[in-house]
Parts: C-alpha cells; structure tokens; sequence
C-alpha cells in the first residue's frame, strides 16, 4: 500500500534527515587513503546514538551494520570492513537514520583521494542523473518519468543503469511501495501524488549494467569489474519542486 504522509510525519521525517545530512558532512572531512570503512561504520554508529537515533539498517533481514560501504566495482551493500582505502578508490556510503520512528536514507559516492578523470566523470553523471530524475518527481507525474529521466541522460552520457536495485517508499518502514525504477519509459506507471515519501538513488556503472551477488548474500558488484557510483535522497512529492529531505547544499539547524 502506498501511503501519503501528513504534515506532522514530514516535519518529523525532516529531524531525521537533517542528522543524516550532518552524519554524511561529517563523513566527507573523514575520507581518505588510509581510513578503513570499519571506522567510518564506527563512526556513525556512535554518532547517531550520541544524538538519539539508530540506524535503521542494522538488524534489517539480518544486516549487521550501520552503513553500507561499497567500494570501486561494488554496486550497493558492501560490508564495513577493516582494510584501509586507497588512493584513487571510489566509496559509496549509505544509511538509514531512524530518529524517533521517523526515517530518512540516501548514499553518498566519496573520491578518495586522487581520483582519476573517468572515475570523477562516472560521479558526477551519476550525482547528475539524481537531479535528472529528482525534476520528474512532482504531482501528477508517473513513475516513469522518473526512471526515464535517468536512463535517457546516463546512457547518452556513455554509462549503465543498474536495474537490479530501485528507489522505494520510506517511513515508518524501511522499505515500502512504491518501488522507484531508475529506467523506463516516460508517461508509464504509478502517478505520483502530493504527500508521497520516496527515494531515488541511481546506481550507474562504467561497464554493463547487471550484477552479481558475492557469498555474504548481500553485496552486488559489477559483472565485467566496472566501477560503479551510487547518489541517494530522500524527498517528498509535492505540487512543485519536491521537497529534497536529505540536500546537503543547506544549512542544516543544530541537533540538540
């Protein structure tokens, strides 16, 4: 069932992302050669609790960790792990933030280092197509749009579009309808209607689109070793310009 959410749920939904935007500014002054995931994934955990909130994603379907951490060819739930990261890697970082029951997710593709040009064209389409499809996400637009938006600018600009992986509803629960195709045709599928929370996070590769899944159960990488770039927001559909809950281009109030 896909729901509308109220004034009072947006305001608190807004609480959580703006932790989470301060979570991932906090994250860029991290980044470099030599810091592991593990410690950013310490990071956040301590941060979230030290201002009251919770990652969603740590026990959901049995995940162990408070962020996702994929790095070069992994598409999207790499593990935190304790090898340090190199010069010239590409590291998406993704959460959850549960504050007070309300929710709030996106990802985040970090440069470490010194990237080379391919690697910071690949996240810059990739931030790009974000917006593309962010354009489309208003009232009584369809689903379609969206994913068409993102697909038509991503291949035109010489990447792939994962398919396996889409944007969701979100709050109170993780994941709701309606699924969010980063693909498509335009003017097909659900309308979109003013209230609706969704996320749209687009997953492009420099190779071939499809994945493949490691033994953990959880991380997809890329077939052909391509790396792979991820840029996530969460936001509410409005009349307009929908309202983006995660931007990381405002100022953000002071958490208590």
């Amino acid at each position: 069932m896909i729901t509308r959410k109220s004034k009072r749920e947006i305001e608190k939904m807004q609480k959580a992302a703006d932790l989470l935007v301060l979570t991932h500014k906090e994250i860029a002054k991290m980044i470099k050669p030599g810091i592991s995931t593990m410690e950013i994934e310490q990071f956040v955990d301590d941060f979230l609790a030290k201002h009251g909130a919770t990652a969603e994603q740590k026990g959901y379907q049995g995940y162990k960790y408070a962020t996702c951490a994929s790095i070069n060819d992994e598409i999207c739930h790499g593990f935190p792990r304790s090898e340090p990261l190199k010069d010239g890697d590409i590291v998406t970082i993704d959460m959850v933030v549960n504050l007070n029951g309300a929710l709030a997710d996106s990802a985040w593709t970090y440069a470490v280092g010194d990237v080379d040009e391919k690697g910071k064209r690949l996240m810059e389409v990739t931030k790009k197509a974000l917006y593309k499809g962010m354009e489309q996400a208003r009232h009584g637009n369809r689903l379609g749009d969206i994913g068409h938006a993102i697909q038509t600018y991503a291949e035109g600009e010489g990447f792939s579009v994962v398919r396996d992986f889409t944007g969701h509803g979100i709050g109170p629960t993780i994941h709701e309808e309606p699924h969010v195709p980063h693909f498509g045709l335009k003017g097909k599928g659900i309308r979109l209607k003013e209230g609706m929370t969704i996320t749209i996070e687009p997953m492009l590769n420099e190779g071939a689109w499809e994945s493949k899944m490691d033994k953990n159960g959880w991380t997809a990488r890329t077939i052909d070793k391509g790396r792979s770039a991820q840029y996530e927001h969460t936001l509410v559909i409005t009349k307009g310009d929908p309202i983006i809950l995660t931007d990381q281009d405002r100022d953000v109030p002071p958490i208590a």
